[in-house]
């Protein structure tokens, strides 16, 4: 989380990001309305009156206002592999066509009935059945602002870099399923999706998946558990190309 403010000097810097600070101005010009209204004196208002004249509604009202006005998507671009490679360099993942080569993901030719292993990650939630659906990349706040003003095509399968769940947010919902190359079955994505309940893997390692590809998801593995990771337990659900 980024700091509001810097302790040297308190209130005199803007906050980190555009959205922290559009919401710390905005609070602070409520208070001051509330406390110009309510009259009296500072010690007063913050000990007792204030409780009663800022209420729900109030920051509710400013939390509208704020994605009325874009900011929504603001902290997004940190999630995205292309406004910040940085952040994902060092894995050597990011590709220009969208697609994920992992070193480590597991691969073997297609079997009796077409699927081709492509990758595994770690399972959320163990379901009945394996999911089936289409394979999109979903690494960018343009492609999230497609999908929300045009809609999220069917059978979407979302592939994402990051395990935060704040790019995809706006559109979350609307996906068959999620895979994720970062994160565990505890970080936050893994909790909206299995609040969601969207089958969804966590750390997976894929490898020849192109946008557009039909894939077959092992979502009926027993979902990987907090002492798995303690033990360095290896709990994999596949990922499949379907090939016909």
């Amino acid at each position: 989380m980024p700091k509001l403010y810097v302790d040297s000097d308190k209130y005199a810097r803007e906050a980190t990001f555009p959205l922290v600070e559009a919401y710390n101005s905005a609070m602070k010009d409520l208070v001051r309305r509330r406390f110009a209204e309510a009259g009296g004196d500072w010690k007063d208002f913050v000990a007792g009156s204030a409780y009663d004249l800022i209420t729900r509604e109030d920051i509710v009202a400013i939390e509208q206002h704020l994605l009325a006005n874009g900011y929504r998507f603001e902290p997004s671009a940190i999630s995205s592999a292309r406004e910040r490679p940085d952040a994902y360099k060092d894995s050597g993942l990011y590709q220009t066509d969208f697609s994920f080569e992992h070193p480590e993901a597991p691969v073997s030719p297609a079997d009796a009935a077409g699927r081709e292993l492509r990758g595994a990650g770690d399972n959320v939630v163990t379901r009945d059945n394996n999911l089936v659906g289409i394979a999109r990349y979903v690494r960018t706040s343009e492609k999230v602002m497609e999908y929300l003003t045009q809609g999220v095509p069917e059978d979407t399968i979302a592939i994402v870099d990051d395990s935060g769940g704040t790019l995809t947010a706006p559109v979350l919902e609307k996906f068959k399923g999620v895979l994720c190359a970062g994160g565990t079955t505890r970080s936050h994505l893994a909790i909206l999706t299995r609040e969601y309940g969207i089958p969804c893997l966590m750390n997976v390692r894929l490898s020849g998946i192109k946008d557009g590809d039909r894939l077959e998801v092992e979502s009926s593995a027993r979902a990987k558990t907090g002492e798995d990771y303690a033990q360095g337990i290896d709990a994999p659900a596949l990922v499949w190309r379907l090939t016909r």
